[in-house]
């Protein structure tokens, strides 16, 4: 699979998302309302915010999972299209989650779990011969990723960081143009966390818009320089990480006092104890 290599953000073509005036209503509740936010091609941010705040239905917004309230003027467009086709929209984004990795309880090699992506399956479709071009797409996704050695392996005997990045080359081996990750660094080791984070830091050189979805600024690659906070169902704040990833702001998003520190483009954040 040749590396694809995308084209900066350019004002002259409609943003890869735009949401203006959306609601999501559940049992008579607003779970999210958005007022204006737009992401152009090859723009990176991450979704910061606490649990239940409203940051898995933003996403859902984008994949088309869960729709708004009706308005006359459609809320959310892709690619500047009002009713974009569904098709249209799988195949530009690859998702990785936590949640998908739970799905994975099946003794497969981890050369078929990523071919699979391919067909939208966990592994080979079934009564489907699979060509030797396929499955040469899926080991160059592995490479891409430095992980090809795990190509043979029984994906049930690898590592909670290895599965997940044998997830992520299921989803690259489609060349999607957007790779979303959804708090994917959870249940993950220090070892694991840093090879995601490097995962990440991959996609996004090569031009890729990476959407993060994160409880925590440690996920937050130096890449990203975009932060939206949701909080309450809403969107707190939207702009430079820098910012935003303060002790004010960061204590307000979570209400608990709290200190941010940044290194080389890294953050972290820390509990604020009195003495």
């Amino acid at each position: 699979m040749e590396q694809t290599r995308f084209r900066a953000p350019d004002m002259q073509v409609p943003p890869l998302f735009s949401i203006h005036d959306a609601d999501v209503v559940r049992a008579g509740k607003t779970i999210l309302h958005v007022e204006d936010f737009s992401l152009a091609e090859g723009e990176h941010v991450a979704l910061l915010g606490p649990n239940g705040a409203g940051k898995s239905t933003f996403i859902q917004l984008l994949t088309r999972e869960v729709f708004p309230l009706y308005r006359d003027e459609p809320p959310v467009r892709f690619r500047g299209q009002a009713r974009p086709l569904l098709g249209d929209i799988k195949s530009a984004l690859g998702i990785v989650s936590s949640t998908m990795h739970e799905q994975v309880r099946v003794h497969l090699p981890a050369i078929e779990v990523v071919c699979g992506g391919l067909f939208g399956t966990l592994g080979l479709p079934m009564h489907r011969e699979v060509a030797e071009a396929e499955f040469a797409r899926a080991r160059e996704a592995l490479d891409r990723l430095h992980i090809e050695a795990l190509a043979d392996r029984d994906i049930m005997t690898l590592s909670t960081g290895q599965v997940r990045r044998v997830l992520v080359a299921r989803e690259l081996v489609r060349d999607p143009s957007v790779l979303v990750f959804d708090e994917p660094c959870t249940g993950l080791d220090p070892q694991g966390m840093y090879h995601l984070r490097e995962t990440m830091r991959t996609l996004a050189a090569e031009g890729r818009s990476i959407i993060l979805v994160t409880h925590y600024p440690e996920d937050i690659i130096p890449d990203i320089d975009r932060v939206l906070l949701v909080k309450d169902s809403r969107v707190f704040a939207d702009g430079p990480k820098r910012e935003l990833l303060c002790d004010e702001v960061m204590s307000d998003l979570f209400d608990v006092p709290l200190t941010v520190s940044e290194h080389d483009g890294w953050y972290s954040l820390y509990g604020k104890h009195a003495n």
